[in-house]
């Protein structure tokens, strides 16, 4: 195990490879077929849930079908916010544009979060101090 251009490196319990034998370990001197982790062996487990017990075939669909239902009402609430607001006056456009406003005042927001902060570390005194010292409102 570990032989490279540099030479043979660091060895574990294995006493290497057995020349000749591609993909067999010797172990102790004896040779050994590699295997699969405990972890591997195991029984397959899909990542999709099975279907509760008591339940048929018809009950996922019936639930399935009231999933989808709630989904077009939630659709059709939000339609109606949309058209509320364009009728108000507003605009897509404005609103990213907004929405692009307020990104930038939290990172600058932030960043004077962690001046104060490391401040405070200088200081010896606790960011409540500080903002008391520079007229800062703790709410904001």
């Amino acid at each position: 195990v570990g032989e490279g251009k540099a030479g043979p490196g660091p060895r574990s319990l294995e006493t290497g490879i057995s020349p000749g034998s591609p993909g067999r370990l010797v172990l102790g001197g004896r040779r050994r077929e590699p295997r699969l982790s405990k972890s591997c062996r195991g029984a397959f487990q899909s990542p999709r849930p099975s279907p509760k017990s008591g339940q048929a075939d018809g009950g996922s669909e019936d639930s399935l079908h009231l999933d989808i239902q709630k989904l077009k009402e939630k659709r059709d609430l939000l339609d109606t916010e949309i058209s509320q607001l364009i009728s108000e006056g507003y605009s897509v456009d404005e609103l990213e544009d907004h929405i692009s406003q307020l990104h930038e005042y939290n990172d600058i927001k932030d960043v004077g979060q962690m001046l104060l902060g490391k401040l405070a570390v200088i200081r010896g005194v606790t960011t409540k101090e500080l903002y008391a010292e520079f007229g800062l409102d703790m709410n904001d």
